[in-house]
């Protein structure tokens, strides 16, 4: 007997990688909110599929770090320790003496398995709209995550309500999932929930990115401070609380992300990471600047 055809095995079969991390460290509730879900939806892959997922997060809490890596040249190796997440044991989880950014690169480099496809990051106490997005630690380890060819979600969530419905956030992400799954690489999304119950919630609209941010105040705030004839001093800075808050979007549009927030909605934002400004007033710029710089040289 011939042996059966299993070519439309291999070509159904799908396998994905998602690798999870955060910003406010891995034992944050957020994290664990993210986790569980990813969990139930692994183990729910229709036959076919494999659904794999993978924590590796900062130990302590890296909010605000962006990007940033820190200085990685001064140390040859990273520390970790195994992880235990309530209600997501299955999961393999790692908490590292690392920033999200560095987490996330480590991660896709192989240090923890097989390359991933996509990076989860999150669900941030707080809303990462306006200027924040540039700081954000939980943005940027999705943004980081497209710079090295994968497909990234950043979820945040308002904070301030009397409990937090890391539920309803959880469960928009995980909507969200097979959307990026077939998504180009490079794509990220920026997620940002209001804190109430799935029905409390008015509805979920692609959201601009608004004027608000950590440092909204900034030039009211600023105090500079110094012993007369001194070299040095201090600079007081007013940068509101650890966890971000939505503060006045008094001045917002209403389809800025966080008027949205602010009006009960889910916002959910595409973001693009570092790349060439393409635009024709960046290109007018370039070409009067290389003509200056040439003109200068043959001066």
């Amino acid at each position: 007997m011939a042996a059966p055809d299993t070519r439309w095995l291999a070509i159904a079969y799908k396998r994905v990688r998602i690798l999870v991390t955060n910003d406010d460290g891995v034992h944050a509730p957020g994290l664990g909110a993210i986790a569980r879900a990813l969990a139930r939806w692994a183990e729910e892959a229709p036959v076919g599929e494999d659904r794999e997922v993978v924590v590796v997060a900062p130990l302590a809490n890296h909010s605000g770090a962006g990007a940033a890596v820190g200085t990685v040249y001064e140390r040859e190796a990273i520390p970790y320790r195994s992880v235990r997440l309530p209600g997501a044991e299955a999961l393999p989880a790692y908490g590292l003496d690392a920033s999200p950014a560095l987490a996330v690169i480590v991660g896709v480099l192989g240090g923890f398995g097989p390359r991933p496809d996509m990076v989860v990051s999150g669900i941030n106490l707080g809303v990462n709209v306006g200027r924040s997005v540039l700081h954000s630690g939980t943005v940027g380890a999705a943004l980081t995550g497209a710079q090295l060819g994968l497909r990234g979600l950043a979820v945040s969530m308002r904070s301030g309500a009397p409990v937090d419905r890391w539920e309803t956030a959880a469960d928009l992400a995980l909507d969200l999932v097979p959307v990026l799954a077939t998504s180009p690489p490079r794509t990220v999304l920026n997620l940002n929930v209001p804190s109430v119950p799935s029905d409390e919630l008015r509805g979920i609209r692609r959201g601009r990115i608004s004027t608000a941010g950590l440092v909204k105040a900034a030039a009211d705030t600023v105090q500079r401070h110094s012993a007369e004839g001194a070299d040095e001093g201090e600079v007081r800075l007013t940068l509101g609380a650890a966890v971000p808050s939505l503060g006045d979007v008094d001045d917002e549009d209403p389809e800025d992300d966080g008027a949205l927030i602010a009006a009960g909605f889910a916002s959910l934002t595409p973001l693009a990471g570092v790349r060439e400004d393409a635009g024709p007033d960046a290109d007018d710029v370039v070409r009067e600047a290389l003509a200056r710089l040439d003109k200068a040289r043959r001066s």
